[in-house]
């Protein structure tokens, strides 16, 4: 499928969504919220909280849909089924960690469990991933911190040299 720099997955990580007994609500927030920011959200999906099945979404994600950005929500703390970073790592070309650092250093304002988090972002190939929280309220928090730099990133994932004008229009955001 064609490179497409707004095109984007979702995918929600957890074992009872995976399963039907509770309803995703973050994947549907940050659809929404990636909609209004302009985005094209292609492709939605779950996964249990397995490192196989995780790792070949994303890979499958990435390789075959022509997505720039893949969102992940859930699965990024301690517990022994929160796997969604490794997975994420055995797929990776490249880690981008300031992105993750910047993620786990807004959420800590708002609660200290946030540096429990092991949320990573890293790039497969044209296409940046990067790991969100499961709870709504923490999608919409680190979602704000990372919708600012989307773009650029993308581009810069994608191979694309942002112009000087661009680069300036991005610090002024």
């Amino acid at each position: 499928m064609a490179y497409n720099a707004r095109r984007v997955a979702v995918l929600t990580v957890s074992d009872r969504v995976a399963l039907g007994t509770v309803e995703d609500e973050s994947g549907p927030l940050l659809t929404d919220r990636l909609t209004a920011e302009g985005w094209s959200v292609v492709a939605r999906e779950t996964s249990p909280d397995d490192l196989d099945a995780i790792a070949a979404v994303l890979s499958r994600l990435a390789d075959e849909t022509g997505v720039v950005l893949i969102l992940t929500t859930g699965g990024t703390g301690i517990a022994p089924r929160d796997v969604t970073p490794d997975a994420t790592r055995r797929v990776a070309d490249r880690e981008v960690p300031g992105i993750a650092e910047a993620l786990r250093a807004a959420s800590l304002a708002g609660t200290p469990h946030a540096m429990l988090s092991r949320a990573t972002a890293a790039i497969r190939g044209r296409t940046l991933v990067v790991n969100l929280p499961g709870s709504p309220r923490a999608v919409l928090q680190t979602f704000a911190v990372l919708a600012p730099v989307l773009e650029h990133a993308v581009a810069l994932a994608g191979g694309g040299a942002p112009s000087p004008a661009e680069h300036r229009a991005a610090d002024r955001r």
